[in-house]
């Protein structure tokens, strides 16, 4: 239909995000576009932003600003701008970049092609932003990046109300996807080859409560553990008020429900979390960690954490070290806050010093670094099981060192010798090695190859081939209770 116009996707942001470009690829390929070559200039961009950090707004008005000469030079490239800042910013991105042609929310990534073809024959820009959700981001078409690995949202949107997060606004509250429409995607990838699925939700231990489902999380991790084929299941992020024991039962007996685990923190200090209005204290958060590790010794426990939060003194910082020292996380993603318009903590008083926030992040990462490095070093001479990655990772020609990661998460540089293995190894197989070196953030296994399996997915690779999967609504049961109506109007999706 577009005569292979070709295209590019410029992510921002949180898997969320990567999910849903996924679903841009799928319709802008089902419209007739290809993917543009790594070295050609592409006839379309769609940038597909994110609203969480503050820094967020410069780096794409800025991205624009670089784009302006290749618009002058060529007035038939299209630029697209989606995602949680479209939202935010709606028709002040045409009128701070007015080369730009499109712009959608996140409520309407279903409406892209259209709107591309209607700014291309009204040549004038097209802004649709829309306050709820049109389509479920799961039923539209999916260009996958992975050969191996996969994306499966659960639910979209938020119900929660932390005061430093502007995502509520942007995406909805939360909606749930059918379970029987979550298992027949993840049973569609792992017919594509995939072996490894992340089940995505802005909270996805809440999951099923607006079906009247209160176990319904883990009954699907149970169930994901049925599927043929399915190596590995993960899943990001849970809230820790809302994190049951049956959940931490699921994971311990599912097998390829992996031992990793991703408990957002964001302050040590139950003052600051008052403020921040996140329900749990820290002795809730670490009996959380107890509880995991009691069930399942060798998770690999990560977190995020918000350094800054107006008003936090140096005792609620202290505070928030001292968690962290005794969660032992085997990492940790760490922010200065940053003061979002339209937020309640915007608003508060006592907003800190740029010094200050910076000087405390600098003794947070340290700290952090130095028990990942800990962690990791305890981990030498032990056997793991890698699910060999592409494009991660440090890539070595002279010694072919390639990277893949464990059942854990951890990232592990490995060198592909050895009798064991099985033809070359490629991006998609699965190998076994011994640890020989922890560094902060990876680890290294020197030594020879024990085991290579090649799998389908390494030959997907090997041949050029990602899944590209239809969208997926087929209005099975929920677990053994009648199916919810399918989403057509309300809510969003992050």
């Amino acid at each position: 239909m577009n005569g292979g116009k070709t295209y590019q996707i410029r992510t921002f942001g949180c898997q969320m995000n990567v999910h849903d470009s996924e679903r841009l690829a799928g319709q802008l390929e089902e419209a007739g576009y290809v993917p543009a070559g790594a070295d050609d200039a592409p006839d379309l961009v769609v940038f597909n932003t994110c609203a969480v950090r503050e820094n967020a707004d410069n780096k794409l008005y800025g991205t624009l600003g670089h784009l302006r000469p290749a618009k002058d030079a060529n007035p038939d490239l299209q630029i697209a701008v989606g995602g949680c800042l479209a939202q935010k910013d709606r028709g002040e991105i045409v009128k701070r970049a007015p080369w730009v042609d499109v712009v959608f929310g996140t409520h309407n990534i279903g409406a892209l092609p259209v709107l591309l073809e209607r700014a291309r024959h009204n040549a004038e820009a097209e802004v649709e932003i829309l306050e709820s959700l049109e389509t479920f981001p799961s039923t539209l078409p999916a260009r996958r990046e992975s050969a191996y690995s996969g994306w499966v949202s659960i639910s979209v949107g938020c119900n929660n109300t932390c005061t430093f997060c502007i995502v509520p606004s942007l995406r909805g509250k939360e909606r749930d996807r059918r379970p029987g429409e979550v298992l027949a995607e993840v049973e569609a990838l792992v017919a594509e080859g995939v072996l490894e699925v992340t089940l995505l939700g802005q909270n996805v231990n809440s999951y099923g409560v607006e079906f009247g489902e209160r176990d319904a999380f883990s009954k699907l991790l149970r169930a994901c553990g049925g599927i043929d084929g399915l190596e590995r299941v993960r899943f990001t992020s849970p809230h820790p008020a809302a994190f049951t024991d049956d959940v931490i039962d699921a994971m311990a007996e599912t097998p390829n429900v992996c031992p990793q685990l991703h408990m957002p923190l964001q302050s040590g200090s139950d003052r600051v979390l008052r403020e921040m209005r996140r329900s749990y204290r820290s002795s809730r958060f670490l009996s959380i960690l107890d509880k995991v590790r009691d069930r399942i010794p060798d998770a690999a426990i990560t977190t995020d954490i918000i350094v800054g939060f107006p008003g936090e003194t140096e005792e609620d910082f202290q505070a928030t070290l001292d968690v962290v020292r005794e969660a032992r996380f085997s990492s940790a993603f760490t922010f200065q806050y940053s003061k979002r318009p339209g937020t309640p903590a915007a608003e508060l008083p006592d907003q800190l010093p740029k010094q200050v926030v910076q000087e405390r992040y600098d003794r947070l990462v340290e700290l952090v670094n130095e028990i990942a490095w800990d962690e990791n070093k305890k981990l030498v001479g032990r056997k793991v099981e890698l699910l060999v990655a592409e494009g991660e990772g440090r890539k070595d020609t002279e010694t072919r060192r390639m990277s893949g990661r464990a059942r854990d998460g951890r990232l592990v540089h490995f060198t592909p010798t050895g009798s064991a293995i099985d033809g070359s190894v490629r991006p998609g197989d699965v190998v076994e090695t011994v640890v020989t070196y922890g560094a902060p953030h990876h680890l290294v296994a020197d030594g020879d190859l024990l085991t290579h399996r090649r799998t389908r997915a390494g030959d997907n690779v090997e041949a050029g081939r990602r899944p590209k999967t239809d969208g997926v609504s087929l209005g099975l049961p929920s677990f053994g209770r009648p199916a919810p109506q399918p989403v057509t109007t309300g809510g969003c999706g992050l």
